[in-house]
């Protein structure tokens, strides 16, 4: 097995989860290379039930290392249920990856995406409201958290205090919400970075390093 990419033709629904959870245990390195919490799959191994929307089935196999990549973004609080769930159930996260640069989802992304989808009435998109699009519109327009900004605490306190006012001008006058308070938000996110540090690492050297040992990787 070389390096693999799975790629969707469609927009989801596809049957991609069963054949990367087939191919992942010929693999040595699987790398979620994209999307958020609005995807995922349901794993049943031995009747138990994994049900994972940002980790790579790929932690299932205990000596494959899995990779959350920089394409992908990241709702903490999603991700810390998924490590808690698999640790409940026996499996090892030790060998679970996350990019520095991946983009992390905050609350006003949800909160943005909600009222969006609910203010176009009969020209909804059917979009399920977790905040992926605005996540990635903010990364475009290069006012995104990346995971590496939740490291550091006087950069995290900087940014979503300009960040979350700017964001609450537009919660509050276009779509008449009320505003989301900074320093719970900023509290919050840093006791996400405190579980979530031991897994942060620089992702491009990591799978840089994996192709120079000719190792198998699962994209």
């Amino acid at each position: 097995m070389a390096n693999v990419v799975v790629i969707g033709a469609q927009w989801g629904d596809e049957g991609k989860g069963k054949v990367t959870d087939l191919l992942s245990k010929s693999a040595d390195v699987v790398v979620r290379y994209q999307g958020g919490v609005n995807a995922g799959h349901t794993v049943v191994v031995q009747g138990q039930t994994f049900k994972l929307h940002l980790i790579p089935s790929g932690i299932l196999y205990p000596e494959t290392e899995c990779i959350i990549g920089s394409g992908t973004v990241i709702d903490p609080q999603v991700l810390i249920g998924e490590l808690d769930q698999l640790e409940q159930l026996g499996i090892s996260t030790q060998k679970l990856l996350i990019s520095e640069t991946a983009h992390v989802t905050m609350p006003y992304h949800r909160l943005i995406d909600q009222a969006s989808e609910e203010r176009r009435g009969n020209h909804k998109i059917g979009t399920t409201g977790r905040g992926i699009g605005p996540t990635y519109a903010d990364k475009s327009e290069r006012i995104g958290i990346r995971v590496v900004d939740l490291m550091d605490s006087d950069i995290l306190r900087k940014q979503l205090n300009w960040t979350i006012n700017y964001k609450n001008a537009v919660i509050e006058k276009l779509y008449n919400l009320p505003p989301l308070d900074p320093a719970t938000v900023i509290d919050q996110y840093l006791a996400y970075a405190e579980r979530l540090r031991p897994h942060v690492v620089d992702c491009s050297l990591k799978i840089y390093d994996a192709i120079q040992q000719r190792r198998n990787i699962l994209f």
